[in-house]
């Protein structure tokens, strides 16, 4: 059986969009926001929101990006992971509003270790979680804020975002 696309080009820049507009009117504007992607799609979509919130409120797309490989519980089964470079915008993240921004939900031990990373950092003053799909299959109680599509799946189907400055275009999909 072939992959199945669920979301395209069109799809997932009105989701981001979207989610965009709600991080701003959950945050009452963007003065204290920072939007940190996890690498390397998430990292890719945060930045895409950065510019949307730029354009909406100007001076609101502070960016960056958040590394989790060495927070991750799973080393040791998938020690063939390359760290990515952290970048926190020059404001740091104290006392603001941070959104982290991540392609699929899953199990959700990625966004654990971005919380973990997170420490090292710095205090916010609230973290917020907007993903491009949620799929469930929770392993631990993590809950999206923002969600571009929430696309039910069995545990042997695979979610495939796909993005333009990575891979060429812009799509998610299903395949078995």
């Amino acid at each position: 059986m072939t992959a199945r696309t669920v979301l395209q080009h069109s799809d997932i820049a009105r989701a981001l969009t979207r989610i965009t507009h709600e991080i701003l009117e959950s945050n009452h504007g963007g003065s204290d926001l920072v939007i940190l992607g996890i690498p390397t799609r998430g990292a890719i979509l945060a930045e895409r929101i950065g510019r949307l919130l730029e354009q909406i409120e100007p001076g609101s797309g502070a960016t960056g990006t958040l590394d989790t490989t060495m927070y991750r519980d799973d080393l040791a089964r998938n020690p063939t992971r390359v760290p990515r470079p952290t970048t926190i915008p020059s404001g740091g993240i104290d006392g603001r509003t941070v959104v982290l921004v991540d392609d699929v939900l899953f199990s959700g031990r990625t966004i654990r270790a971005a919380l973990d990373a997170m420490v090292d950092l710095g205090r916010p003053k609230a973290v917020r979680l907007a993903v491009l799909i949620d799929r469930g299959h929770r392993e631990l109680p993590i809950r999206a804020d923002f969600v571009g599509k929430n696309l039910p799946t069995s545990l042997g189907e695979r979610i495939n975002v796909r993005v333009e400055e990575v891979d060429g275009v812009d799509e998610v999909t299903i395949e078995p």
